[in-house]
């Protein structure tokens, strides 16, 4: 099978690799779309896969091609999209339902082979099957929408509440669509890149603009919430938050990204900081969502670039061209 490989750090190429073959519990998905994420600009960089070379791609759908001798509840033929989340289910936070946080933490596309491919090994257990109405090439937005979800359980969001995001990529546009979901009374979206702003727009926000600034919120926002990983934003973010509001570390920064806080006045302003990490018991509900229409899979999905142009499609996003780049195998 043709496979997308990164090899080494800042190392992306196309090979030929074996047929894979699933494992008593796991199925062969053939993929027929694999999302890009910014976690796989982080593996480019020697971030997060414990070793090099690795498969990437953790967001993807496809037909179910081959079972393993335990699986009972697919079967050949069946659309799916793949949970990715791998968990020992042994560790104190495994054992606490809080799998994601798991102290062997593994992932399908991170420290094993994933979905840049044209086919993938994954547990049965962590596959959804599609409805007929869902195009399997679209069902690749139903992990960042799932790690999304997981975001708004997080926050606890009141209804009313004023949201301001930082980011308008895929991952900010789809916190602004749950946003509107979820009862916010406003929400203001911030990015330098005009592009993905005007999608913000499109999608209909109260206020857009390359500065907080510029937005007329003088008190600060109930609920902030970074989807850059950008220092800078992060920063600019924290002093954005409301009396008694909350701060959402959303998008994935660098290993070696740092910011200040004021400790005082987190006391004074009782202001929260919180994180929020990948997927929990978020995937079927994102899956029900997506089919659902929460989001509109043409406007999200902005590129679908042949597998053979993987690197080429890492380079572009990495550029920040476009919102979700998919590889079709």
């Amino acid at each position: 099978m043709k496979a997308a490989i990164i090899e080494s750090v800042g190392k992306a190429v196309v090979k030929e690799l074996p047929d894979p073959s699933p494992g008593p519990r796991d199925v062969v998905v053939e993929v027929a779309a694999c999302g890009l994420c910014g976690t796989d600009l982080h593996i480019l960089q020697g971030e997060f896969a414990p070793t090099l070379p690795v498969v990437p791609g953790h967001e993807f759908a496809g037909e179910v091609v081959a079972l393993g001798s335990d699986v009972r509840t697919l079967a050949v033929g069946d659309r799916v999209a793949v949970d990715p989340s791998l968990h020992c289910h042994e560790c104190r936070y495994c054992r606490d339902g809080r799998g994601n946080l798991c102290e062997r933490w593994a992932a399908i596309g991170v420290t094993t082979a994933g979905g840049a491919a044209q086919y993938a090994v994954a547990p049965a257990a962590n596959c959804v099957r599609l409805p007929d109405h869902v195009r399997t090439q679209d069902a690749a937005l139903i992990e960042p929408l799932s790690c999304a979800v997981r975001g708004y359980d997080v926050l606890r969001a009141r209804l009313g509440a004023h949201v301001l995001i930082y980011g308008s990529g895929t991952m900010g546009l789809m916190m602004l669509e749950l946003a509107k979901r979820t009862g916010a009374a406003s929400v203001d979206v911030v990015d330098l890149n005009a592009d993905r702003l005007a999608t913000a727009q499109r999608l209909g926000v109260s206020g857009s603009a390359a500065n907080a600034d510029e937005l007329e919120r003088p008190r600060g926002w109930d609920v902030v919430i970074d989807a850059t990983g950008n220092a800078a934003a992060i920063q600019d973010g924290l002093e954005r938050v409301a009396k008694a509001g909350t701060f959402l570390q959303f998008g994935v920064a660098d290993y070696a990204t740092r910011v200040k806080i004021d400790p005082y006045r987190i006391y004074n302003q009782e202001i929260t900081i919180t994180g929020s990490m990948a997927v929990l018991h978020s995937y079927e509900r994102a899956a029900e969502l997506f089919a659902g229409g929460v989001l509109d899979p043409d406007v999200f999905i902005s590129d679908r670039l042949p597998l053979a142009e993987y690197p080429q499609a890492l380079d572009r996003f990495a550029a920040g061209v476009g919102r979700k780049i998919v590889v079709v195998p």
